[in-house]
């Protein structure tokens, strides 16, 4: 992840926290005692946010020391312990809840991400989350997905030509989109893909006679449409399937040969898998 990213987050997230003081910590404990906690794990899940975990307790205490046992993508259970960390009392308490924050949410989209991903073993189909993410948190739940075994697909809306039902709405039509999509590349000089949504055979067709795009994004089609998609795209142009698609149908999907899915659910229908940080002795 982007260094200068991350440091922004966690500036502000623990400004957002602390205020102008931890108020409880500071009129319970001395300024100069150092502790330990302990990271437990309590559900079975895939393990992610141990890399910004430390960042965030060495931002409040550069001489806390972190002793990791278990790594990101590895999957626990129970009473699996993921690291200790001592440091000043005062930082540990502050950087608390941060850390169980960003690893609980981590952990929980690679957790959902790896079920999705093991449903395709065998297929060549990937799966892609999506922009539907916590704002300010985007960076860590696209990393999450990768750490899950998926892929991300753009990171916002500058890294990629997404042409969708109401730009085409708006544009005029699907033809017209793309048009005008290609002559904004090559007046600004941007070398960015092009993906065009088709919400229906006749809108692909209407796209392979166009021409000029990389991906095509089968939108709420059913299973039987997105084979005959795939059949008529014959490979010239990358395929994606997205909308409505669950655990339950996802190998359907991939078994028509499209080349991605995209799941929104991967970082917005997410359950944070259930962690704890707590004392313990020297």
């Amino acid at each position: 992840m982007e260094s200068n990213y991350v440091d922004f987050f966690i500036d502000n997230a623990l400004k957002e926290d602390i205020g102008d003081g931890d108020h409880t910590s500071l009129a319970c404990i001395p300024a100069d005692i150092r502790g330990r906690l302990q990271l437990t794990v309590k559900e079975r899940g895939i393990l992610a946010g141990v890399g910004v975990a430390q960042r965030v307790f060495l931002k409040l205490d550069n001489t806390a020391s972190i002793n990791i046992f278990i790594n990101d993508g590895s999957p626990v259970s129970p009473g699996d312990v993921v690291f200790v960390v001592e440091g000043q009392i005062l930082a540990l308490l502050q950087a608390e809840r941060l850390v169980l924050n960003i690893m609980q949410r981590m952990s929980g989209i690679a957790t959902v991400t790896r079920r999705y991903a093991d449903t395709l073993i065998g297929l060549n189909t990937r799966i892609l989350d999506t922009r539907k993410t916590t704002p300010g948190m985007r960076m860590f739940e696209k990393e999450a997905v990768r750490i899950g075994g998926g892929m991300n697909h753009r990171f916002g809306l500058y890294d990629m030509i997404l042409i969708k039902d109401n730009h085409i709405d708006f544009a005029g039509g699907i033809a017209q989109a793309i048009q005008k999509a290609k002559v904004y590349l090559a007046k600004t000089g941007r070398k960015l893909k092009i993906e065009v949504e088709a919400r229906s055979i006749d809108d692909v067709r209407i796209i392979m006679r166009e021409g000029g795009v990389d991906r095509i994004l089968l939108d709420n089609f059913s299973v039987e449409d997105t084979r005959m998609a795939v059949s008529i795209i014959n490979h010239a142009i990358e395929t994606e399937s997205s909308g409505g698609i669950t655990l339950q149908n996802i190998r359907q999907y991939a078994e028509c040969g499209v080349d991605y899915i995209s799941v929104g659910a991967l970082t917005h229908h997410i359950e944070s898998l259930d962690l704890s940080l707590d004392a313990i002795d020297f």
